[in-house]
């Protein structure tokens, strides 16, 4: 059973009677929570995260091709959330091209992941940040992937916990709240998302750790939680698209995300939150802001080899390269199907882009359906995605 402190973080609730009998927690509104107390350290770190997170919104709207960058810091961020809950799943096997007809289960995590987060940006176009909203997202999330056994898209009926593989619910180490609590839980949280007169950094750190708290899916609550915090920063205007990745230092961090979580469940340590989840944040945006300029230097590098070596051929040349930045690993047929080309000017093509340096070979040892592999491209966005 959970060890409570005395304090405004919530209470344990007493279940069902004799043998049968657990304790949930049922965590207290977040209205009455906020003020929060930060001290001068921590108004140091949440201006600084707010800063950072500016900076590379800003840039996304200056930088050419961004839409296209953009897009990979999603499936970045889809795969780093699922490493947090341990996909082995790399970013290569998700951008394969041999896997777009059969994906391995982890990969479907991965991709799903992808799709539930387009459709959440599409969706806020029409409605606010609500449960309707997180349902439909939820549904994608688990579509044919792992968890898709688990109802996608509804609230759980029945008590969840969670600990480690078998445990029963008294082993557990942490009990969510039960279905009547859950409900006005989860009414109280949707209020909250949309209150329109806090610090938008400060609530994406408290719905997020709210979501994590009540646990309303029987599956895949931790992915959707952290996608909820770029949702979060969305709704409140502070981001136009998911410009970072959330999950990069929550990854790299794990075992003290979990522990700050636990933290607020246990003493209502909501100012230690916030402050770790501003540091976290703070990094991730840090780090999207270098790979956006790092991505706009090398396409400024590629597109100047291939102006200066490919002569009449730099027109497809450049079609490639914009190719390339949504798709780098290709086949000889990929790159003829993508441009619209015939299979001996795509062959030409990608000769063309290994002589000069783009492109390599992917694996040597295969004489047909050969693979070419944007290296330089990927090693930018490859940074802290090694499974754990």
């Amino acid at each position: 059973m959970m060890k409570l402190e005395r304090g405004r973080q919530g209470s344990l609730r007493l279940n069902l009677p004799g043998k049968a009998e657990y304790y949930s927690f049922n965590p207290s509104p977040l209205d009455s929570v906020v003020p929060l107390q930060l001290d001068d350290a921590q108004i140091a770190d949440l201006a600084r995260c707010s800063r950072k997170i500016g900076e590379v919104e800003g840039m996304s709207h200056f930088v050419p091709n961004a839409d296209m960058y953009l897009a990979m810091y999603v499936r970045k961020e889809a795969l780093l959330s699922s490493q947090i809950e341990g996909t082995q799943c790399t970013f290569d096997d998700m951008l394969d091209p041999s896997n777009s007809t059969a994906y391995k289960r982890e990969v479907i995590d991965v991709v799903n992941y992808v799709s539930a987060a387009e459709l959440a940006v599409r969706e806020m176009d029409r409605l606010p940040l609500c449960m309707k909203l997180l349902r439909e997202v939820h549904a994608e999330l688990l579509k044919d992937a792992r968890g898709s056994d688990k109802h996608p898209g509804e609230i759980r009926t029945s008590q969840n916990w969670i600990g480690p593989h078998g445990c029963t619910i008294r082993q557990a180490a942490f009990v969510p709240p039960n279905v009547d609590d859950m409900n006005d839980a989860l009414f109280r949280l949707e209020n909250f998302m949309n209150r329109e007169d806090l610090d938008p950094v400060v609530k994406a750190a408290l719905v997020h750790y709210q979501f994590e708290t009540i646990h309303p899916f029987l599956d895949g609550n931790g992915r959707l939680g952290r996608l909820l915090i770029t949702l979060s920063l969305i709704n409140d205007r502070v981001l136009t698209k998911p410009v970072f990745y959330p999950s990069y230092q929550l990854k790299l961090r794990r075992s003290e995300y979990y522990e700050r979580l636990t933290a607020v469940r246990e003493r209502g340590a909501y100012e230690e939150w916030v402050s770790f989840f501003c540091e976290c944040m703070s990094e991730s945006a840090a780090d999207a802001a270098a790979s956006l300029k790092s991505l706009v230097e090398l396409h400024n590098r590629s597109e100047k080899l291939i102006r200066e070596h490919l002569a009449r051929a730099a027109t497809n040349g450049l079609s490639l390269l914009e190719f390339l930045e949504a798709h780098p690993i290709v086949t000889t047929a990929s790159v003829r199907d993508g441009l619209g080309v015939s299979r001996t000017t795509a062959s030409n093509l990608i000769e063309d882009f290994r002589k000069i340096g783009i492109l390599r070979v992917g694996d040597e040892d295969r004489q047909r359906y050969r693979q070419y592999v944007y290296e330089d491209y990927l090693s930018i966005l490859r940074a802290g995605v090694d499974p754990l």
